[in-house]
């Protein structure tokens, strides 16, 4: 039997956190697989933890086959993300530079996607870089999403009142 330590289950389940917070919306298949699960994008959305108002929509591929049946396959970095504003815009606590929100194992250790977030102080816009990282070499493919920051509802004076910069 393989002993496990506390530091072992605590960085799993770090891993493992970032991965559920995402909501599946939907998915197509795009590659047959006659006794296994067929490869597909996937699309999902989330909500940016530190912005209240603004929720990511992510497209990305999904390798099936046997070896992603058991989640060990490598997905390809193919993905594309749109950001939208959903209500009021409301900034909770400071914000840092290229701040990761979301992030998602691609392999089984060396690669995963990941959406950062950058701020547009001067148009006071929040811009969102989505792309694929790995240990030795990571790819080029990337798509980016910038969330105006202005009033919800024009004519009900609720208006977002929020500032994007860094370190507030």
């Amino acid at each position: 039997m393989i002993a496990v330590g506390p530091g072992v289950i605590i960085a799993a389940l770090l891993l493992f956190s970032t991965v559920l917070s995402a909501e599946q919306i939907g998915s197509v298949d795009t590659k047959f697989r006659l006794l296994s699960p067929d490869d597909s994008i996937r699309l999902e959305v989330f909500d940016d933890p530190k912005i209240a108002g603004v929720a990511c929509y992510l497209s990305r591929a999904k390798t099936g086959g046997y070896k992603g049946a058991i989640g060990v396959a490598e997905d390809t970095s193919d993905a594309s993300l749109d950001c939208r504003q959903v209500g009021p815009i409301v900034i909770q606590g400071s914000l840092e530079y290229g701040e990761p929100v979301f992030r998602e194992r691609r392999s089984l250790i060396f690669k995963k996607l990941q959406v950062v977030r950058f701020c547009d102080t001067k148009r006071n816009s929040v811009v969102y870089l989505v792309y694929s990282e790995r240990v030795i070499e990571g790819s080029p493919k990337n798509s980016v999403s910038a969330v105006p920051i202005a009033p919800w509802s024009p004519g009900t004076g609720e208006a977002s009142m929020a500032r994007c910069e860094y370190g507030r």
